[in-house]
């Protein structure tokens, strides 16, 4: 059929057999609910998109048959003209109660789509149902669907144009059963078994009273190993190594003496020695801070995001987060470029491009670029905050998360567009395999290599020249009313702001030699997360959102920069 001509489609079904779920992820979460004229029996309309045009999709109050024998069965049979194409959800459970109604449907002059519905608690119980074969003896499409977890929604969708009008064959209450088990027994067969370890685990970590503790202490578990392996690291393997590499760089800041070209690529000594987060140098911290600080916690991020994504449980973390999601205008694909974004804003901002609509993809960058930093930045705030104990660390996450939901509910309100649902198909849990996540884990961080590096040793070299010529000197009292009067820091801050457009890890190790105290510190490093994201993921930001877009997400920044920072200057140093 003409997919296009379709203008409302009704979801019916039995009572009880996941409607609801069905229409939630078809519509969103903007619907509208209201009483049948005539009647008290409340039924639910929404809005889906099928290939770019918008149709009007309405739940139909449950019912066993189109025979009505109360209030509410009579609504569905009236509902019945109003539609141009009917999903007819099945119980794949208890196919036999179900078929009587689909039966029923197909006497009607209406084009029907049958959803095979709890298609993994059939699997799970031993209940094994041929769909095609029960789509050959119906004549009109079947579809296995899990609408909990979103599987099988996409081919439901791509199966709506291959709707058509069913032949009507009339056939008496007698009749109609006598078919049912004929065809219960050429697609259905049912054996004994028990749910499999695996099937325990996927259902555990979908069902959202279980699914969302386990999701929490499943991202609790990543970031400890990620702290973990990226402090054994440097631990072990790269502070020896920069103690062997220390005496020739001392080699080098002899031979090349006092004056402005030592700065530049030693930088200053503290106490006569070398601090490779102070010293500020091409071989010092500009050396240092990629690859003694925020490589190791790079690699194990990534190759825990490898490990989550190859064993199949992203995609459940996509399904738990959806409802959250959706507050904030998006859907639980969004989750995916918040990890992302974790190991670097860059690819975090590419992936905003699986989102469908510009709404989606617009609050989804804005969001990431305000509230979430790279691993590398991560690294640099434990290494500057983490020796004054926990809480303070603690403190710029709790901030930045504050400030995730409040700006995500703001813009949801208040940018114009959709926020379509979650169409996603679940994999089964697997085994990683070793080879393959090494690979994929070494593709991302040479990414980060060649963007990080280059711009770590543009980043000092062009802060240094800004000390010589005094500039930074000046864009400090520039800007003392917002860095000292609103944010209550020290204006020589303004340089590593000024740093942080091109890396912020390398803006935050800049705060240390500044003499702020545990709370100035925190607040810095929030404000340094918030105002901009580095000059790389600002270049894919313009390809992605486009120059107007970008303007006002730049807005945005800037105001969610001002006040964040002003209200944690009244929280904090009030203390």
């Amino acid at each position: 059929m003409d997919i296009q001509k379709v203008k409302t489609i009704l979801l019916m079904g039995n009572p009880n057999v996941g409607k609801s779920v069905v229409f939630s992820r078809l519509t969103g979460a903007n619907v509208i609910a209201s009483n049948y004229p005539g009647s008290t029996i409340e039924f639910t309309k929404g809005l889906m998109r099928i290939e770019g045009s918008k149709k009007e999709l309405i739940d139909v109050p449950g019912t066993y048959s189109l025979e009505p024998t109360n209030t509410a069965e009579e609504v569905a049979v009236k509902m019945l003209d109003e539609g141009d194409l009917i999903i007819n959800v099945i119980d794949s459970t208890n196919l036999e109660r179900n078929l009587y109604l689909t039966l029923e449907l197909l006497q009607r002059n209406t084009p029907v789509v049958v959803a095979l519905n709890m298609w993994d608690e059939a699997k799970h119980n031993g209940i094994t149902i041929n769909p095609d074969e029960l789509e050959k003896i119906l004549g009109v499409p079947v579809v296995p669907i899990v609408a909990l977890t979103g599987e099988g929604i996409k081919t439901l969708l791509s199966r709506l144009k291959e709707t058509h009008t069913p032949t009507d064959v009339s056939q008496s209450d007698a009749e109609k059963w006598i078919h049912i088990g004929e065809i219960i027994k050429k697609v259905q067969t049912i054996e004994h078994r028990h749910h499999t370890i695996w099937e325990k685990i996927s259902d555990a970590t979908v069902k959202p009273t279980t699914g969302l503790p386990i999701g929490l202490a499943v991202i609790l578990l990543t970031f400890s190993f990620i702290r973990f392996i990226g402090e054994g690291l440097i631990g072990y393997v790269l502070e020896p190594l920069f103690d062997m590499y220390t005496p020739v760089v001392m080699e080098i800041s002899r031979a090349i003496g006092p004056g402005i070209l030592h700065d530049i690529i030693i930088g200053r000594l503290i106490d006569g020695n070398i601090d490779y987060v102070e010293s500020m140098g091409l071989l010092t911290t500009g050396f240092f801070v990629p690859f003694g600080m925020v490589l190791p916690y790079i690699l194990a991020f990534y190759f825990g995001l490898s490990i989550l994504e190859d064993t199949g449980y992203l995609p459940r973390l996509s399904v738990l987060a959806d409802t959250i999601f959706h507050k904030f205008g998006l859907h639980g694909c969004g989750i995916v470029s918040v990890f992302l974004s974790l190991g670097c804003n860059v690819p975090g901002a590419l992936s905003t491009r699986i989102l469908e609509t510009r709404k989606q993809r617009f609050i989804s960058a804005t969001l990431l670029a305000i509230s979430i930093p790279c691993m590398a930045q991560i690294a640099m705030i434990f290494g500057i905050l983490g020796s004054y104990g926990m809480e303070y660390v603690l403190m710029v996450f709790i901030a930045l998360i504050a400030t995730y939901v409040l700006s995500g509910l703001l813009l949801n309100r208040y940018i114009a567009g959709e926020s379509p649902e979650l169409f996603l198909d679940i994999p089964p849990y697997r085994r990683p395999y070793g080879k393959a996540l090494l690979k994929k884990t070494w593709m991302r961080v040479r990414i980060f290599l060649t963007e990080a590096i280059p711009f770590v040793f543009l980043g000092v070299l062009f802060i240094n020249i800004l000390y010589a010529v005094g500039i930074i000197d000046t864009l400090g009292t520039f800007f003392s009313p917002v860095i000292s009067g609103i944010w209550g820091l020290p204006k020589e801050a303004a340089a590593a702001l000024l740093i942080g457009f091109l890396r912020k890890d390398m803006a935050i190790g800049m705060l240390l030699p500044l003499g702020m105290n545990p709370f100035q510190l925190v607040i810095a490093a929030t404000v340094l997360t918030i105002y901009f994201p580095c000059v790389a993921t600002f270049a894919v930001l313009v390809r992605e959102l486009g120059i107007q877009d970008l303007f006002k997400s730049v807005l945005l920044m800037i105001a969610a920069a001002l006040i964040v920072g002003g209200v944690m200057r009244l929280i904090l140093l009030g203390f």
